[in-house]
């Protein structure tokens, strides 16, 4: 019962946040929200244990992946901000501000791999799963990847309306999520 109600209570703020894209599924909105929403569950059910024996060999990857997590939405929103030139004249409604990018960004993580922010988000997933290794949450962990993915999928579709041949060409210089190698 405990972790429903914890999920519950991180679900609604993520429903907040993601009500603009919860019914269009050609957004990368939605999946990122069902990707939020496994991420949820996984804190729901590991976080009992995200001090338990700090010296072992998943916790160790465990923070290895939650201290990538942080790094690379750090990186990415800093980047988006800075180089990205977000502006109010982009009207998709499903885009957050930070998202409302006018410039390419090529720079930085940006010239390694496309998606730095769902690569935290990846990092994020499997660093909760760490905490406590179980067949659910491994599973969860598994949909929380598929999600992300298709995410990744809808977003460069968007770019690819928004920013053309340029994005298409990006692509073929950049990994999705991790460099050199995904």
């Amino acid at each position: 019962m405990e972790r429903i109600i914890i999920f519950v209570v991180l679900s609604v703020p993520l429903v907040i946040l993601s009500w603009r894209t919860l019914f269009s599924m050609k957004s990368h909105g939605l999946y990122r929200f069902l990707a939020w929403e496994c991420m949820a569950w996984l804190l729901s059910t590991n976080y009992r244990f995200w001090f338990n024996e700090p010296g072992s060999l998943n916790q160790v990857f465990s923070w290895i992946c939650l201290l990538l997590s942080i790094y690379l939405v750090v990186a990415g929103v800093i980047l988006l901000k800075r180089s990205g030139k977000p502006e109010n004249k982009r009207t998709e409604k499903e885009l957050y501000q930070f998202e409302r990018t006018t410039q390419l960004v090529e720079t930085g993580i940006y010239k390694y791999i496309r998606h730095p922010l769902y690569s935290s988000l990846l990092f994020l997933s499997w660093g909760i799963f760490l905490k406590n290794i179980s067949a659910e949450t491994g599973i969860i962990a598994l949909l929380s990847s598929a999600f992300l993915y298709f995410t990744a999928l809808a977003d460069e579709k968007e770019c690819i309306v928004y920013f053309g041949e340029k994005y298409r060409e990006y692509m073929k210089s950049t990994k999705r999520f991790l460099p050199f190698i995904l």
